[in-house]
């Protein structure tokens, strides 16, 4: 009966389609145990759980209120958009409400009032979470679509941005780049950053609504043009360097840069007509969980993987506690049909299965120790497990012990550091007078020529004398007349009788001690 289960188990990812199952319970000849499977969510409406900003302040329309025209009617400027009035407010969460009836509801932008300043807004979409898009992404202008804009990616939660596509009426002139289509690209320039021409120009027809981003075209560039060969594209994911992240986002963010213009030029007379408006924005995609789960879900205002592989964390990023007997990695497509699931294992004491966290693949016993070590200790670590970090490196604190960057490297400053070795928090061993965690920084009184030496002169202990200046702590500059470390001494063109009367030449006792201190410091007197 187990077996049959088993059986089952191991033919529903056929059925219910690839990477849907994680793992199924089989039989072997050393009893039952789960059979890991690489498996990633179904895919998604996105926009269901986006977080949509729109800016700069004040771009929305309706706040004061105001009328606008359509180019289809551009003089009966009888339309209002009021944020105080439900029914003419245009805010925008209705980009991705549901429209009843065929009623299309929208978001709109104020008008070009400024000309020739240019009506710019940006709409960004934001999820806290990494997905993968699976369809083209859709965006349904009322009104005429934009004559110039730019869709961008970002991977980090907004941190920083990446364009992913341009769309102008005239590429050339809008980005200095030549027009070009996604089904023309090759299976070496399917992740190009392109410029298309074919969503921006005026038709005229209120059909013409949408702008794609197309996934699909750029999927089929491996897959064929109905996608059936879905397994050339899995593997093309996998061996394509940067293909993978290329249609994985945090952030999308689309830059409206110029309005439908109607097919003609600006008419000054009358802006009124010119405003971006969308109706609804489709984002098709999964919750990225590296193959490490099936399941995705919404919990506390952001989507979660609920992970498999005993994996853990919003991607399914790292291992679990316990089970970081080997670095963790992202599960892979290959070899098809159900890949690698690349799960965390449980540490081990036997020989066969000796805690090296990830950084040594093998193991050597020493029989008169009777001990078990791990061999060839990578990522810059030692020890029997490979638990600590070799001379001239230290422990990252913020890297589970697991991690390939646990071990970050001293950097001591050659110069002002005893040797290249650190302490457990990074800093190193100073010479007399450096300072830092890196020993390239001088202590107060000393300044940095090649190492750390003494200040000569400062502007609060060693005043040089006479109207002298301290230069960059070094020497004194000694006015006409004066010498000295501190300029102390009256230079005496005479002779010695006409310079016992000189002014300047019998210094007070204080000025005597201070130039005796500079000397001793510069090691030129012994007392």
């Amino acid at each position: 009966m187990l077996y049959l289960v088993a059986l089952l188990l191991h033919c529903l990812p056929l059925a219910m389609g690839q990477y849907d199952i994680c793992k199924s319970w089989v039989t072997t000849d050393d009893g039952p145990s789960w059979e890991f499977y690489a498996c990633q969510p179904k895919a998604m409406r996105m926009k269901d759980y986006v977080t949509v900003r729109v800016d700069p302040a004040g771009i929305t329309c309706g706040d004061p209120p105001e009328r606008f025209c359509t180019h289809e009617n551009p003089y009966l400027c009888s339309d209002e958009c009021d944020a105080s009035n439900p029914d003419l407010a245009h805010p925008p969460k209705l980009m991705f409400d549901s429209e009843d009836e065929g009623l299309a509801t929208y978001w709109q932008s104020v008008t070009w009032r400024r000309y020739p300043e240019p009506l710019l807004a940006n709409i960004t979409l934001s999820w806290n979470k990494s997905i993968e898009l699976t369809d083209d992404i859709v965006i349904t202008f009322e009104y005429g679509r934009p004559t110039i804009m730019m869709l961008e990616k970002s991977l980090d939660n907004g941190r920083t941005w990446h364009p992913y596509q341009y769309y102008a009426d005239d590429c050339m002139e809008a980005f200095s780049m030549p027009a070009r289509r996604v089904r023309d690209l090759s299976t070496t320039s399917a992740n190009r950053v392109l410029c298309t021409e074919e969503y921006s120009r005026w038709a005229g027809s209120k059909k013409e609504k949408t702008v794609r981003f197309e996934v699909r075209d750029r999927f089929a560039i491996f897959a064929g043009p109905d996608l059936k060969n879905m397994d050339n594209l899995y593997t093309r994911l996998e061996s394509a360097k940067g293909l993978k992240d290329f249609f994985t986002v945090t952030d999308l963010r689309m830059r409206l840069l110029r309005p439908a213009l109607g097919g003609t030029y600006v008419q000054r007379e009358n802006l009124y007509k010119y405003f971006y408006a969308v109706s609804n924005i489709e984002v098709t995609g999964r919750c990225k969980c590296n193959l490490h789960a099936n399941l995705c879900t919404f919990k506390e205002g952001s989507l979660q993987c609920e992970c498999e592989h005993n994996t853990t964390g919003q991607d399914c990023g790292k291992c679990k506690k316990n089970f970081r007997s080997r670095s963790w990695r992202a599960g892979s497509y290959l070899p098809l049909p159900n890949g690698s699931p690349n799960a965390c294992a449980a540490a081990g004491s036997a020989f066969g299965n000796c805690e090296c966290y990830g950084h040594s693949n093998r193991c050597s016993y020493i029989d008169f120790l009777n001990v078990v070590t791990c061999v060839s200790c990578k990522h810059n670590t030692r020890g029997q497990h490979c638990q600590h970090c070799r001379l001239g490196f230290y422990r990252n604190s913020s890297a589970e012990l697991d991690d390939e960057n646990v071990c970050i490297e001293c950097n001591c400053n050659q110069i002002g550091s005893m040797h290249d070795r650190c302490n457990e928090t990074g800093y190193c061993e100073c010479k007399e007078g450096a300072t830092g965690p890196k020993c390239d920084d001088c202590l107060p009184n000393y300044y940095w020529r090649q190492g750390c030496f003494p200040n000569v002169c400062d502007d609060e202990l060693l005043l040089c004398q006479n109207g002298g200046t301290c230069y960059q702590n070094q020497r004194c500059v000694c006015p006409v007349g004066f010498k000295g470390v501190l300029c102390q001494q009256s230079r005496c063109e005479a002779d010695k009788k006409d310079c016992d009367g000189a002014p300047g030449v019998r210094g007070s006792l204080g000025t005597i001690l201070l130039g005796v201190l500079a000397l001793q410091l510069r090691g030129w007197v012994d007392l």
